[in-house]
Formats: C-alpha cells, sequence, structure tokens
C-alpha cells in the first residue's frame, strides 16, 4: 500500500490568524492615515516571528518593528547555533544603563545587546537582553532596524505597556467589558469607539485641562469618570433638595430611572 504524505491543509481566507489579522489592520490603518509618520510598530511575543516584522516594516517603507523573543529560540553566534538565554548569560553579559521609561521615569536595567541571526527568521536582527532591578531573568527584545541604538529600542518599545494600560482601564474602569450589550466583533468595535470618545470628551474636562496646561501627567479616564459620576449625584442632590417639592420630584426621578435601567434575566442562573 502507498501511503501519500500529506501536507498543512490550505487555510480557509475566513478564518485567518492572529498575525495576518494585525497586518490587515496595519495595512488599513496606511491606507487611510497615509499621512500620518509611523516611526515604529512594537508588538508583544506572539508578533516575534519574521514573517510579521518583515511585512509590518514593509507597510510603512522599511521602518523600525520591535517584538520580543523567548529564552529558546536559536541564534548564530560565530558560526555556532545558541540559545538566546545561553548566549546572554555567558558569552555577552549584560551591564548596568540608566534607562528612561516612557519619556518620564528614569531606571537602572541590566542590558546587552548585539547583531545576531535569528535562526527562525533567516536574516540578521538586533537582539536585546534586558532585565529590570526587581527581575531575575532577561527579557529579550527583537528589532528589524539594525541602525538603531540600543537605548533607543529599548525606550521605544516601553511604550508599547501604554496599550495593556488601555485594556485595563476599558475593562475596569469603563465598564464597557461588564455591560457590553452587543457581542461579536461588532459588540467589541462598537465598545471600542464609545470608549475612545469618552477619552476625547473628558480632555476637556476642567480638572484634566488644568493638569495639560501646566505639563503635569493626565489623569485616569477612569478616575475622571468617577469624579464625573460623584458630580452628577452632588448636583442630583442639590437639585432635589432646592425643589419646592421633593417628595413628588423623587418619585418621579425613581420612576424614570426604573425605565432607563431595566433588570435582565440570565440564562446562567437556576428557577430553584
Amino acid at each position: 500500500m502507498l501511503l501519500k504524505k500529506i501536507g498543512q491543509p490550505e487555510r480557509n481566507p475566513d478564518y485567518p490568524t492572529k498575525v495576518q489579522i494585525a497586518l490587515n489592520l496595519l495595512q488599513e490603518f496606511n491606507d487611510h492615515h497615509n499621512e500620518i509618520r509611523v516611526q515604529a510598530v512594537l508588538a508583544d511575543a506572539l508578533y516575534g516571528e519574521g514573517h510579521f516584522m518583515n511585512q509590518a516594516s514593509k507597510i510603512f517603507g522599511g521602518i523600525q518593528v520591535v517584538s520580543q523573543l523567548s529564552h529558546n529560540q536559536n541564534i548564530w553566534d560565530r558560526g555556532q547555533k545558541k540559545s538566546v538565554a545561553h548566549y546572554f548569560n555567558f558569552t555577552n553579559k549584560g551591564v548596568n544603563q540608566i534607562i528612561c521609561i516612557r519619556g518620564g521615569e528614569k531606571i537602572i536595567a541590566t542590558v546587552s545587546s548585539a547583531r545576531l541571526k535569528v535562526d527562525a527568521h533567516g536574516v540578521k536582527r538586533f537582539v536585546i537582553a534586558l532585565k529590570y532591578e526587581d527581575e531575575e531573568d532577561y527579557r529579550n527584545d527583537v528589532a528589524s532596524d539594525l541602525s538603531w541604538r540600543t537605548k533607543d529600542i529599548i525606550q521605544a518599545y516601553s511604550l508599547r505597556w501604554l496599550v495593556e494600560v488601555f485594556f485595563l482601564d476599558w475593562k475596569y474602569h469603563y465598564g464597557w467589558g461588564r455591560s457590553a450589550l452587543q457581542y461579536d466583533e461588532e459588540g467589541s468595535s462598537r465598545g471600542l469607539i464609545l470608549s475612545l470618545l469618552l477619552d476625547h470628551c473628558l480632555l476637556l474636562h476642567p480638572e484634566q485641562t488644568t493638569r495639560i496646561e501646566n505639563q503635569l501627567p493626565a489623569y485616569t479616564v477612569g478616575s475622571l469618570q468617577r469624579l464625573a459620576q460623584m458630580d452628577a449625584l452632588l448636583e442630583f442632590i442639590s437639585s432635589l433638595l432646592e425643589h419646592t417639592n421633593p417628595g413628588k420630584q423623587l418619585k418621579k426621578l425613581g420612576k424614570m430611572i426604573k425605565e432607563v435601567f431595566q433588570l435582565i434575566p440570565s440564562d446562567k442562573h437556576t428557577r430553584s
């Protein structure tokens, strides 16, 4: 009996990989906003593969792309294949440097770097080993443009953490993640649009404009939202106390609240 070798099946275009989705979004952004000059694309370890880095750089005309490598990925050093961890722990140990994080705080970190051929990428990359004071193990950044300085790559990549701050604020402070009324792709996109509109509106909050005018760090949107909610509550109490018939006005407002904030049955709970 003859056995035919079966290769990897062709992927259904309706179900692209996360890497392809990210590249499609970058291309769409460039198509619609080509007047914006993008200097670097910063991505987490999921996108630290050669195809993504090459294509993301190409979309914006050959810009810098920075991601991360896992500690067990292989690099080539003087004709020898080594893991990234082995190379920076034994061959090229780090030294202490002062790093400016997200354009503000300065910290001391142990840093080492080299231009090495990454085996999985098939090309030479700028590979960096970075360890903060309270960390025991190195994290490994990888950059596509070999002309940048080590410190510039590290400081640029520190800006990637701001997206994590946005996710935290979006889920836990705004409440979009907990009270979404729509599901799937449409629900996600509309919630994101609403949250960005809220961001822009709160930039005009008196407390926020004062901070910006004095060149101080802006307040988080979540804290401004809570302040606005308390201001609205105090305004409601004041108007109620000043009304000629507070009891009647309170009943009217209570009826309005029940109409707006309706209770929704849950399928997750049993009737017993």
